[in-house]
């Protein structure tokens, strides 16, 4: 797939699905890949910070034939060689990560995406070639380490209306909240918790992507 038609499958992502085994109620990062697929979710960010690289990478790997055959975009987090490696549709790259312009040099067909905390980090992602930003963390989260201060939903607009690409938002978010980010403009809502320690997986996904792209009352298909 070349980039451009992985940008055109990003632009439909609505919820933004992403794993952590530790926090997946005792199934494993397949068992909830498998669930958010069935759920509907276009994307899925392979994260995973308690295992060596190489099973990163075997993992990688696994989620790769599984999204390749499902149509579902694949994003690495941190790792863009183990991006490159199993042939992910992207990287996320947070802010002590490789930085934007090497990696768009090394993987020109691939989707950038880039963690910013505040605007003047989001706008310097811009501007370095990422194609997605992430803003966050919205509320207090238990999945972000080293980021101590939320955002709050305000910041969802108020970043949002000065950046020029897409954006996805993350941290602390669940049903008991998707409205607030949802009325400030959020259309990407990136989770780890409010999916992998759902009762029904798929369940969820379907009903976070009716809630974002329907509204509270989650009318549609």
């Amino acid at each position: 797939m070349d980039k451009g038609s992985r940008l055109a499958m990003f632009h439909q992502v609505d919820v933004y699905p992403v794993t952590c085994e530790r926090l997946s109620s005792g199934r494993t990062n397949l068992q909830v890949l498998e669930g958010v697929i069935a759920g509907g979710a276009r994307i899925v960010q392979l994260r995973e910070k308690d295992i060596s690289r190489r099973e990163l990478y075997q993992l990688a790997e696994k989620f790769r034939a599984v999204t390749s055959a499902a149509r579902v975009l694949l994003i690495v987090n941190d790792h863009l060689d183990i991006a490159m490696g199993v042939g992910a549709d992207g990287v996320h790259l947070g802010q002590d990560d490789l930085p934007l312009p090497a990696a768009k040099g090394l993987a020109p067909h691939m989707i950038l995406g880039a963690s910013t905390h505040s605007l003047e980090e989001a706008l310097r992602a811009q501007e370095e070639g990422a194609d997605y930003i992430n803003i966050g963390p919205i509320f207090p989260t238990q999945t972000k380490e080293g980021v101590s201060k939320a955002l709050s939903p305000d910041a969802i607009r108020s970043i949002g209306k000065q950046v020029k690409v897409p954006f996805t938002v993350m941290g602390g978010i669940h049903q008991g909240n998707i409205d607030q980010v949802i009325a400030q403009g959020a259309t990407k809502v990136a989770m780890v918790t409010a999916i992998t320690q759902a009762e029904d997986i798929a369940g969820a996904v379907r009903d976070l992507r009716n809630r974002i792209r329907w509204g509270p009352k989650g009318e549609g298909d």
